[in-house]
């Protein structure tokens, strides 16, 4: 339905969030539909590759190359489909009262035996006093993991992962500082764009969705990056009205 040339600034935002939302609805029923079809494909295949596994004629072997291509286009295509799911889906937060350098912490010690494998060394500057904010801490987590392991492959040497965080005039602030390969300017632009990836067999929704994730929480989140210099995330995160500032001095002190 074509938008009035009367209606107020209000009512068009509104009828593109009803537009975008129908989009969403459709585009996560066509997915399911995939994903039916695709499920069946890949049970035969998997059929398959147990009837040719055993194998030593030259003809079975080549099938047998055939049948695991076509299984593993089958498993990336479910992941693939699995992320957009996840990415169109609305998302309720259950935001808590909680100490972000806690659930930072907590992102550290999962990734730091991939980070040893990968010879990543992990510096933290966590500032002790630093205040309270409101999370989902499932969905947060997920967005840490997400940012960690893209400074993990933009680093395929190694190198080094700062994490620090700090009190900033938005509110809290977090900064994830890597040493890879960087990203020039036109990359940088399009990095929270849905299906844009850098990486061969991506899907490109992790950095949308982390994106989603830090504006349901009405934070922000911005990347900063040149290339052979490594690259900087900052995620900030307001404060709760009914939780100032530690340390705030109050009015005639």
């Amino acid at each position: 339905m074509p938008m009035s040339s009367g209606s107020t600034l209000a009512e068009r935002n509104q009828q593109l969030i009803d537009r975008y939302t129908e989009i969403a609805r459709l585009a996560g029923g066509l997915a399911h539909e995939i994903k039916n079809p695709l499920s069946t494909i890949r049970l035969n295949m998997d059929l398959l590759a147990e009837e040719f596994a055993d194998s030593d004629s030259p003809r079975d072997k080549r099938v047998m190359r055939k049948v695991e291509m076509v299984r593993n286009e089958c498993r990336r295509l479910e992941e693939l489909l699995n992320e957009f799911l996840s990415f169109t889906k609305p998302h309720q937060l259950k935001l808590e009262p909680t100490d972000l350098n806690e659930r930072i912490r907590a992102a550290i010690d999962f990734f730091r035996p991939e980070a040893a494998a990968a010879r990543i060394e992990i510096i933290d500057y966590l500032l002790s006093d630093l205040p309270t904010v409101l999370l989902d801490r499932e969905a947060f987590h997920g967005v840490l993991i997400n940012l960690i392991r893209n400074a993990r492959q933009a680093m395929p040497e190694g190198g080094q992962l700062v994490v620090r965080t700090y009190v900033s005039a938005d509110g809290v602030a977090l900064d994830l500082i890597d040493t890879g390969v960087g990203m020039d300017a036109a990359t940088q632009a399009k990095v929270f764009d849905a299906f844009f990836s850098t990486k061969p067999g991506g899907a490109g929704l992790g950095l949308p969705m982390a994106k989603k994730i830090v504006e349901a929480h009405g934070g922000t989140i911005r990347v900063q990056s040149e290339p052979g210099r490594g690259t900087q995330f900052t995620i900030t995160l307001p404060l709760p009205a009914r939780l100032p500032r530690e340390g705030a001095s109050s009015a005639g002190a």
